[in-house]
């Protein structure tokens, strides 16, 4: 007869469990784990165990939990305590109502990066030639194909993520071009009219006070920027200047009001602050 494969210990996934039941278990192991937040948890691993959406749990609550979706849970599960992200787990995060592939070594689109789309989105049209540089997933530059109808270009070092944003530009069917130069260097002088770039902002001496998701998963190249946290606004203030025509505008990610003064003798400079009041935008307009 056939033996039932054991999941990792760790995970203390019981074997007789209905769909319903089985992220209720799992909720109480991540509460345990100090993994927040345990019940959405639970069910984003459920669901892709399942290979389902969120409403086959609903409608399907009263069912065993087969065999080797059981597998698959104990497995995720323990990953998950271990310190992945869910993300990479399952290998999608939802952005701006567009649901994106996502892989380790590549950037996790943050919900607070929306903020930037919407500001570029409220902007007068039409907006000209368009670049993101630092593309990682492709969240930003897809979007904004997406949304706007027009081309734009997408700038990445990494080749696994100038992969992935290929594939969720392809997916969400948005005419990106990708390049793979050192920040702007492969752009022609005055060949842009709005630059965007969700930048690596966190200094190296930080490194230690980041949550373990963070700081043992996502792509360093993604995250620091030398010892201060500046150096891509550094680079970005310089390289901008030779890419965008005049007047044109510039829109940047930010952690701290430290890069504003990066920008100091750029035009109309505005910071704009997250829902808690920290920074977490710049535009400018190159001189």
């Amino acid at each position: 007869p056939s033996r039932r494969t054991t999941p990792p210990r760790t995970s203390r996934v019981s074997p007789e469990l209905t769909i319903g039941h089985a992220p209720m278990q799992v909720s109480k192991i991540l509460t345990d784990a100090g993994i927040e937040p345990p019940r959405l948890t639970a069910e984003l691993l459920l669901m892709h165990a399942l290979r389902k959406e969120r409403v086959y749990l609903f409608s399907h609550s009263g069912d065993p939990l087969p065999e080797l979706a059981w597998i698959h849970y104990g497995r995720y599960l323990h990953e998950r305590t271990a310190g992945k992200p869910v993300q990479y787990i399952t290998g999608r995060q939802e952005f701006f109502m567009r649901d994106f592939k996502v892989a380790p070594g590549v950037l996790i689109p943050r919900p607070e990066t929306e903020h930037l789309i919407e500001l570029i989105l409220d902007l007068p049209r039409p907006l000209g030639r368009i670049a993101d540089a630092g593309v990682g997933s492709g969240a930003i530059c897809v979007t904004l194909a997406a949304e706007l109808r027009q081309p734009v270009i997408g700038i990445d070092l990494s080749p696994l993520a100038l992969e992935i944003a290929r594939h969720n530009a392809a997916t969400h069917k948005a005419p990106v071009q990708v390049l793979q130069p050192n920040w702007l260097s492969a752009l022609r002088p005055a060949s842009l009219d709005l630059l965007v770039s969700n930048p690596p902002y966190i200094a190296l001496t930080d490194k230690p006070t980041l949550q373990r998701e963070v700081r043992d998963h996502e792509p360093e190249l993604a995250l620091f920027a030398g010892p201060d946290g500046l150096d891509a606004y550094r680079i970005l203030a310089s390289q901008a200047r030779e890419v965008l025509t005049p007047g044109a505008r510039i829109v940047l990610a930010i952690g701290s009001l430290a890069a504003r003064d990066i920008f100091s003798d750029w035009l109309s400079i505005e910071v704009r602050n997250d829902l808690a009041g920290r920074p977490c935008l710049l535009t400018a307009l190159r001189p």
